[in-house]
Formats: structure tokens, sequence, C-alpha cells
């Protein structure tokens, strides 16, 4: 929720930013600000979507961490952190927050 308040909040800036350039008048200046307006946009949009994966990243493992178990002599395919829910499930969190259960024929040992 507030990843689409966040991404909706900085789109809003950016129409408010594209009218204002949108009313300058047609000349090489006018012109370089709407340039300009629409590659800031473009870098506030994927610095944004960042930060929206890293927050539901850790928020997701920091509950996960509180709620759930931690396996701890094994991992994930790729070596992530394995957890345990109450359903006696396995699964691992990857870097935008969403988990991934895995079967535990699946989980390899942890290398110590």
């Amino acid at each position: 929720m507030k990843k689409a308040i966040v991404t909706g909040s900085i789109l809003f800036s950016i129409v408010c930013c594209t009218v204002t350039a949108t009313a300058q008048d047609s000349t090489t200046a006018g012109q370089k600000v709407k340039k300009a307006v629409k590659n800031t946009g473009k870098a506030i949009g994927k610095e944004a979507k960042k930060v929206g994966n890293k927050t539901a990243e850790l928020v997701s493992k920091g509950s996960s961490e509180v709620i759930d178990k931690t396996y701890d002599g094994k991992t994930g395919p790729d070596g992530q952190k394995i957890f345990i829910n109450d359903k006696s499930e396995y699964y691992w969190v990857d870097d935008k927050g969403k988990r991934h259960y895995v079967k535990e024929d699946e989980l390899k040992d942890k290398n110590e």
C-alpha cells in the first residue's frame, strides 16, 4: 500500500511538472525543459521502484524472522535463508519481498 502511495505521489509530481513544461513556448529552451523533466521523471520512477522493493523485502524478512521459525541446517536453492510457517511449509524471501515456497527435498545442506 505504501509503495502505491509513494509511486502515485511521484507520478502526480511528474504530471504537474510536465503540464508546466507544456505551457512553455516551443523554443529550444522549452524543448530542453521538457526533455529534462522527462529524464528526471524516469530517474525518480526507477529509484522509487528500488526503494519500494527494498522496503517490501525488509518488511517481509523482518516479519518472517519474528513470526516464523528459521531452518538453521538447510538453505534455499541459491543459498537463501529458509523459514518454516505454522503450516510446516518451507519458503524463502526474494529481493522484492515475495515468498517462494519450496519442498523439503529441494533444500540444500548449509555449508558452514
